[in-house]
């Protein structure tokens, strides 16, 4: 199993680093900026399909609605129609899922690539020429140069800017993934995963090489500029959030006029009408 691992990720993607670092003058950072767009441009087709979800997910909410006003007793019953209604759109609930649980794995190897490629020990370089292909170009690139900007991308940032950068660039990129929803538990549940999610990568990125967290913050920001070109802003943008089907009835019920106020009204009016002619007529002739 763990020479499976090597072969399939672990080995490609740590040689595939090196030979980036070599093309970009000995820039171990800008290589892993390169592998994110390259890992990026080969998951395309799963975050297009993610996008679309959720951009069907979206125009689906009046319907949500409807069904949730019809079945609001019978929540088996609201369940069945609801997941009908998705099989009916092509639209896969766990479909925002997938790139994040395919995404994992290349985490785990990309933070073991670092960890070899800039080896802080003896022993660390050692376990590197296990790894290495026997490229020229590989070999040559040995050693890797750690330094990037103000980081060691072998440790965490000490000044805590990359984990700040993650979280930021991460909440950006779930308010643009953020799904509108009529159902208060479901956007409480959204608001919260909005929260930790950044925050969590955040704090990961505090423990770990700040190569890894290079990784992150790379990924969200492309992220965000293809779901920019295919859904816009998404939630940054200031589009009202339909309201659940309490507040859409107490909003109708506030600013409907009834036709019996309205006749009420027309008749105060044409009766005051009369009231200051007669005033006026009386005032005339005095």
């Amino acid at each position: 199993m763990v020479e499976i691992w090597h072969l399939i990720l672990l080995n490609p993607i740590l040689n595939i680093m090196v030979v980036l670092s070599s093309v970009f003058f000995g820039s171990f950072g800008l290589a892993i900026m390169a592998i994110t767009v390259i890992v990026r441009l080969l998951m395309l087709p799963l975050t297009l399909r993610q996008l679309r979800s959720t951009k069907a997910m979206q125009e689906l909410q009046p319907k949500l609605l409807e069904l949730q006003k019809k079945y609001a007793k019978d929540r088996q019953k609201l369940s069945q129609e609801t997941m009908k209604l998705y099989k009916e759109y092509g639209i896969s609930p766990l479909g925002c899922i997938w790139p994040m649980l395919i995404q994992l794995p290349i985490w785990i190897a990309l933070y073991q690539s670092i960890t070899k490629a800039l080896a802080t020990t003896p022993e660390l370089l050692l376990s590197l020429s296990k790894h290495l292909y026997s490229w020229p170009i590989v070999h040559q690139a040995v050693p890797l140069q750690s330094s990037f900007l103000w980081l060691n991308l072998a440790w965490p940032d000490r000044y805590y800017i990359l984990p700040i950068l993650v979280g930021v660039t991460m909440w950006l990129q779930q308010k643009m993934m953020a799904q509108p929803s009529a159902d208060p538990a479901q956007k409480r549940a959204g608001s919260m995963m909005q929260i930790m999610f950044p925050l969590m990568f955040a704090f990961i990125t505090m423990q770990l090489p700040s190569g890894l967290g290079v990784y992150f913050v790379a990924s969200a920001i492309i992220g965000m500029v293809i779901q920019y070109f295919v859904t816009g802003w998404g939630g940054l943008s200031r589009a009202r959030v339909p309201p659940t089907y309490k507040e859409a009835r107490k909003e109708i019920e506030e600013r409907v006029i009834t036709a019996e106020e309205l006749e009420r009204g027309r008749s105060g009016r044409i009766r005051g009408k009369r009231k200051d002619r007669r005033r006026g007529y009386r005032t005339g002739h005095r």
